[in-house]
């Protein structure tokens, strides 16, 4: 166990609309018994894009005692949920609102928001 940066789930906020999961490329995050939950903390990677999407307040960073990141854990986690057909709530681009399905999109943060933008509008985010 390591001191890092994870992401806390308020339970009493948390309304399990499930927009979290999609963000969290990792796949630490799923709805059991209608509410958000870091399934295993080596998933986490803390960088928080989930954090931005949740409309409840719920998500957060806090430091504490955890399991390490493992990459392989990713890696083998994708390939169960592959194995599975899990669905997906699609993202959308923040300026433009293009679907992932329609272009790619990139996480950006800004002043601890989380955001998806596109790469179509992410030259005018960038030179403004």
């Amino acid at each position: 166990m390591t001191s890092r940066t994870m992401v806390k789930i308020d339970e009493e906020l948390c309304n399990g609309c499930g927009l979290c999961i999609s963000p969290c490329a990792e796949g630490a995050l799923e709805i059991v018994d209608g509410k958000a939950r870091v399934i295993k903390d080596e998933l986490c990677d803390g960088a928080g894009f989930c954090i931005g999407v949740c409309p409840s307040g719920a998500l957060s960073l806090e430091n504490r005692e955890a399991e390490a990141f493992s990459e392989q854990a990713v890696i083998i986690k994708r390939e169960k949920d592959a194995e599975k057909g899990l669905k997906y709530i699609p993202q959308h681009c923040f300026s433009c609102n293009s679907s992932e399905e329609e272009k790619y999109l990139l996480p950006v943060k800004h002043k601890g928001e989380a955001l998806w933008c596109c790469t179509r509008c992410l030259p005018q985010l960038i030179h403004g």
